[in-house]
């Protein structure tokens, strides 16, 4: 299984900047897609970004324009740069990769990290 540490969350005024960083570490793996999901109290697991392997990007319409993510193929981690935050962007984020190891696919999550948006 590979582990995935995330950090960087925080508190942060609304029209502040946090950065997430998602390090994977593990023997003998291949990453290939990573990407950010949070969940808000009460509401359901959404999908914030994800990167393919080859860089290409998608980023919900409701962050796009605020976000980034983007990845370090040699360090195995992933980052998704928050901007212009909202109030309604607090929610528990979480880290996810899809990866190959011989000729098997899996995937694993981040145990999550808080981010909350208040004055």
């Amino acid at each position: 299984q590979v582990q995935l540490a995330e950090s960087g969350g925080g508190l942060v005024q609304p029209g502040g900047s946090l950065r997430l960083s998602c390090a994977a570490s593990g023997s003998s793996f291949s990453i290939n897609g990573m990407g950010w999901y949070r969940q808000a109290p009460g509401k359901q697991r959404e999908l914030v970004a994800t990167i393919t392997s080859g860089d290409s990007t998608n980023i919900v319409d409701s962050v796009k324009g605020r976000f980034t993510i983007s990845r370090d193929n040699a360090k195995n981690t992933v980052y998704l740069q928050m901007n212009s935050l909202k109030p309604e962007d607090t929610a528990v984020y979480y880290c996810h990769v899809n990866y190959r190891r011989g000729s098997y696919r899996y995937e694993s999550w981040g145990q999550g990290i808080q981010v909350t948006v208040s004055s």
